[in-house]
């Protein structure tokens, strides 16, 4: 028999620069692994995320019971980097390269093996390749390699230019996040395994209706016809100037257009909300005097917001008042030129609402049954779409019906029963 995994025999490790804190949170990847540890720690096993912390917040925390433990790290560069994770990246890169396996190797490694346990180290992005490698090199120079699966996941070609390849495939296996990024993959001449991403079981907790019924009166103080929501990073695989140009285009065509935005830092925001303004669309900033505002808050800044075809949101969202935006408006862009994977779209399907996803690593989508794909970047294809909906609400209900029954099937505790059989064979 080979190595059989289970809260008695394992214990997980994760590199990874992002984490749960909002300093440490760019795009979706700090998500995805707070995630999956919460969900293996909810299961009994012994979880440790290793992330570029908010530098204000404790070096250690433990949750899930004891089972799930957050290692800020780096946070003594951190406090020189306030702009968030990837300020200072490659100085954050060298130390976090250097200083993480030893001491996963001292603090974990060494007890696990002596419990008798396997250790199973995931880690994600360009960033702690060099980390992996080195995490497998103390673990064969210890005498523990037999206990190790290293697993290195293919979450974005971002970096890729900087990896080494060979000395990468040769410690670890790849993974991929969706059958598309497996076929870039392939392209590159690595074999990898795809275990998907997945979202918490409580996304598919039904709403506070109170909240519900709030925030649709606060939508509607606006008065428009439409209410559009995107959520992400300012990057231009997110066609984001697609988003906007439809937008435009709607209100040309006398759609009273409302469009909820909530963007990162980086510079193409500058060049999006500039095109709106050169478009006609009218624009605020909306902002919040707490920096972390309850829902209830939220809802009350949107009621207050001004009267604008474009509401700016700048200020955090907490995942209950994200999930209530996904319910309420009338549609979501997650409209990606390039997306490996597409979390959002699947966040949007489990809190009942419409996504317009866009047409490459989202595996899970089925167009026009459980969601919208968006196959050009042609503004027009977006609002012909929106007309669609508009025209036929018996197929909107449907499609919102079988999208709830699709995000059933990616829950972390589906995706980890997959990845669980996936590290039984590659540790025989």
């Amino acid at each position: 028999m080979g190595v059989q995994i289970s809260p008695d025999s394992a214990v997980f490790v994760f590199f990874s620069f992002e984490g749960p804190d909002p300093y440490s949170q760019a795009g979706g990847l700090g998500t995805r692994v707070h995630n999956l540890c919460e969900a293996l720690g909810g299961l009994g096993y012994e979880t440790h995320l290793f992330f570029i912390g908010d530098p204000e917040l404790p070096s250690e925390e433990k949750l899930q019971n004891g089972k799930y433990t957050l290692h800020r790290w780096g946070q003594w560069i951190s406090r020189y980097h306030p702009n968030g994770v990837y300020d200072g990246e490659d100085n954050k890169v060298n130390d976090y390269s250097g200083s993480v396996p030893p001491y996963v190797l001292e603090t974990i490694g060494r007890r696990a093996a002596g419990e008798n346990k396997h250790i199973v180290v995931m880690a994600e992005e360009w960033h702690t390749v060099e980390a992996l490698c080195y995490m497998s090199d103390l673990f064969h120079w210890n005498g523990m390699g037999h206990r190790a699966t290293l697993l290195w996941n293919a979450n974005n070609t971002m970096s890729f230019h900087r990896i080494n390849w060979g000395r990468l495939n040769y410690v670890a296996k790849i993974t991929a996040v969706s059958k598309f990024m497996k076929q870039i993959m392939a392209g590159i001449g690595m074999e990898s395994i795809v275990i998907p991403n997945g979202i918490p079981s409580r996304m598919l907790t039904k709403h506070d209706e109170t909240h519900v019924e709030e925030l649709k009166g606060a939508l509607s103080i606006h008065g428009s016809d439409l209410f559009a929501l995107k959520i992400g990073r300012f990057d231009p695989a997110k066609r984001w100037t697609q988003a906007v140009e439809a937008v435009a285009q709607l209100k040309n065509q006398g759609v009273r257009t409302t469009f909820l935005v909530r963007g990162g830092l980086e510079p193409h925001g500058a060049e999006v909300l500039g095109l709106a303004n050169y478009l006609g669309l009218s624009i605020s900033d909306v902002t919040s005097p707490d920096r972390r505002p309850s829902v209830t808050q939220c809802i009350d800044i949107i009621a207050k917001a001004p009267k604008t075809d474009i509401l700016n949101l700048r200020f955090f969202l907490p995942e209950e008042f994200v999930r209530l935006l996904y319910h309420t408006c009338d549609c979501v862009f997650a409209n990606s030129g390039f997306e490996p994977f597409g979390l959002v779209g699947l966040e949007v399907m489990a809190s009942g609402g419409i996504a317009f996803t866009g047409a490459t690593g989202e595996d899970y989508v089925i167009p026009f049954v459980n969601a919208i794909t968006v196959e050009t970047g042609n503004p027009n294809e977006i609002v012909a779409y929106l007309k669609y909906l508009h025209e036929n609400p018996k197929a909107k209900d449907a499609m919102k019906h079988e999208a709830f029954k699709t995000a059933e099937q990616f829950t972390w505790e589906r995706v980890i029963n997959n990845l669980v059989r996936r590290i039984e064979f590659l540790a025989m």
